[in-house]
Parts: C-alpha cells; structure tokens; sequence
C-alpha cells in the first residue's frame, strides 16, 4: 500500500498544469539502484552547461504550440562520455529547435555511472533511459503526442546510450515495478548523432567504456554493450551522422551500426561529412555538416508515420 500510495502521489504531481515547458522526476521516491547517499549532483557552466553526479534523474520536457503540432515527440540524451552531460549543447538546445518545428523535444538528465551511490553503474542508464520513453508514452496524451511517434536522439556517449535502448530496450534487471513500466520503451526511431556504438578495441571510445564499466570490463560485457553486435529485425528505423574527421570517437562506430542495420533490413540513413570534428551540434560555422538538421527533417517526414 505504501509502494502504491508513492506512486499516486507521483502521478498526480506530475500531472497538474502542464505548461510548455516543465521538469518531472523519472521515478517516485529514490531511484532503482541507488542507495541513501550525502552525493550531490553538480552543474558548471563554462560556455556549455555541465551537469555530473546526477542523483534526481528527469526529464525536461518542451512542448510545441498546439498549432503547430505533429504529433511527433524526440527523447534526447545528451553526450559527455558517461561522465558529464553537455546538458545545453546537445540537450535543450535541440529541444527548443525541435518546437519551432512542431516536434516535442524531453531532455533526459539520466544517471551517470561514475555516481557512488549507485548498487549496478552499469544498468542504470539504459534503465533512466527506458523509463524516460515510458513517462512520455504515459504522457502522450496530455502532451498531444502520438504515443506511436515517439523517437530518440543521442549525441557521442547519448548516442550509446540511445543505441543500447534502440537494441536493449526488452532489457530488465531485479527492481519494484510499477504501472508504468507496462508501456514498451521500445523507440518508435532513433536519431544518432556521432555516437558511440562499439566498445571494442578497434572502434571504442575508451573513456565512455571505462566510465559505463569499470572495472567489470569483461569481454562477454564489452560485447553486450558493442551495439552493433546486438541489432536484430526489430531494431528503430535509425538516422546516423558523423564527420570523417571525427577524432574522439571514430567514424567507423556509425558505419559499423549502419551495416548491422542494413544486414537486418532495417531503414537507416547514414551522413558522412568531411569536416565537422566531434561534438559539432548544430553544426554551426562548420561547413557543410551545418545543414544535417534539415537532412535530419527530411528523412524524418519519409519514415515516422
């Protein structure tokens, strides 16, 4: 009853007046594996908003006029190697973009595992990231989304994350549940921004794998997180871009993924452009690559139906 009670009173809290803009908590009460700690989440701001140590997960949620809704919704996931969240760069400020067009934008401030209250570091994002796509679809609704139409977005170490989801969203660990996790976090298409997609050697990205890791870096793990060796069939529909001379994160994870889902007959698009570097967002200033967002709207108004 108590269990119950927590989880009314979540419900109705996040419920009340929503307005175009609104932050909700992922879970009621402490989060699933996360113990009682003194840890306190930090932000810094030095040009991009830096948030680590998240112990509140949450989705910030931004809502186009109704006038101009699609009925679309993207699930962002911010990059920073599983360490930080470049919470501004690669998070609202995409949210906000996606309202001018009509799309509604959810930043997810997810857990990071380098956090020591965590119980299993290497869980809990996928699970913030699960639960963030179900709170949506819970909220489809309200928010005038059509639960049908509810896609991702990461960036670099978002882009692992959101492709562990778009490959492991099935995936459950030994906590309490409740009525919201009946709705699928399957993502209706996954938009991947130079991700992270392999941990192995020739291809990782070693911090991200060390800091999601640890030291429980076993081969039999590295493989489960090396996404592109877990596409199947029923993987999302998937819009990847890289630039060639990505020096943090090689090209070859976004080939990689590309591959796998075109040897399972998945819809994917694959951009590569010359220039960009990693971590180019908007792309703004930087050639060519500037314009991915309007090849991003493209390929979104031929296959999200």
């Amino acid at each position: 009853m108590k269990h119950l009670l927590t989880l009314l009173t979540f419900l109705t809290a996040t419920s009340l007046a929503f307005s175009q803009n609104h932050t909700l908590n992922l879970w009621p009460g402490l989060p699933p594996l996360q113990k009682v700690s003194d840890q306190q989440e930090k932000s810094v701001q030095e040009g991009i908003v830096r948030i680590s140590n998240v112990q509140t997960p949450s989705i910030e949620v931004y809502l186009p006029t109704q006038q101009i809704a699609t009925g679309e919704a993207v699930v962002i996931f911010p990059g920073g190697g599983y360490g930080i969240l470049a919470y501004d760069w690669e998070g609202t400020d995409f949210a906000k973009w996606l309202n001018s067009q009509g799309i509604a934008g959810i930043v997810v401030k997810y857990r990071l595992p380098l956090s020591t209250s965590l119980t299993d570091r290497k869980e809990v994002p996928l699970l913030d990231a699960q639960r963030a796509v179900r709170l949506v679809r819970q909220h489809a609704e309200a928010w005038h989304i059509n639960p049908k139409q509810v896609g991702i977005m990461g960036f670099s170490a978002g882009g692992h994350l959101a492709a562990t989801l778009s490959t492991s969203y099935k995936h459950e660990v030994a906590r309490e549940t409740d009525a919201i996790d009946l709705l699928s976090a399957r993502p209706d298409f996954s938009i991947l921004v130079y991700p992270v997609i392999s941990f192995r050697d020739a291809a990782a990205h070693s911090g991200s794998r060390k800091n999601l890791l640890g030291d429980q870096e076993t081969p039999a793990l590295v493989d489960r997180f090396s996404n592109e060796l877990q596409v199947n069939a029923e993987t999302p529909p998937t819009f990847l871009v890289h630039a060639q001379d990505d020096m943090a994160v090689p090209l070859q994870n976004s080939l990689l993924y590309f591959q796998a889902l075109h040897a399972h007959g998945v819809k994917a698009a694959l951009h590569i452009y010359p220039t960009g570097g990693h971590g180019f967002a908007f792309g703004m200033g930087k050639g060519a690559v500037s314009n991915w967002r309007g090849v991003l709207l493209d390929w979104m108004e031929e296959t999200v139906k």
